[in-house]
């Protein structure tokens, strides 16, 4: 389906994942013109305005999908300041996983602010429909999930060269 994809790429197929999931359950979103820090869309759903932030992980550790929350600047230059996710600044997370599982979680319900775990028991009230894998090889259907993570200053993390 999808061939190798940087992390911006997929980060944009993952709030078209949830932006289509959200209409198909009777929400109008809203998208921000410009980038938000704390969220990525808003989206009306039973009379409220939800502040949604979108994650997507194509890496399982121990059967479970390990998801990061926080941002550590960007590729070029990092300052040290380490962002963790706050409830208080988004009211929902959606998350989108490599083999197309997704979860709508309540940002006050996520324990932990720079890393959680999908795929058990804890968050699975929270799983909904669904959507496309982020990543699977065409040629012989086989997905692409954990990819060896790169060390940090490797020109292929910047470059998204395919390894």
């Amino acid at each position: 389906m999808f061939p190798y994809m940087n992390t911006l790429e997929q980060g944009d197929l993952g709030e078209v994942s949830a932006l289509g999931w959200l209409v198909s359950v009777g929400a109008s979103v809203a998208v921000p013109v410009g980038h938000s820090p704390d969220w990525d869309f808003v989206a009306e759903l039973d009379g409220r305005l939800l502040r949604v932030q979108v994650k997507t992980c194509t890496y399982v550790r121990n059967e479970r999908w390990e998801i990061r929350l926080c941002t550590r600047g960007g590729n070029q230059s990092w300052n040290g300041v380490v962002k963790r996710m706050d409830a208080s600044r988004c009211d929902y997370l959606f998350v989108h996983v490599g083999d197309g599982r997704r979860w709508f979680i309540p940002s006050g319900r996520v324990e932990g602010g720079s890393l959680i775990r999908l795929g058990g028991p804890k968050y699975a009230e929270f799983e909904v429909e669904p959507g496309r894998p982020l990543a699977q090889d065409d040629a012989d259907e086989k997905p692409l999930y954990n990819r060896p993570r790169l060390a940090r200053g490797d020109v292929r993390v910047v470059k998204g060269i395919r390894l």
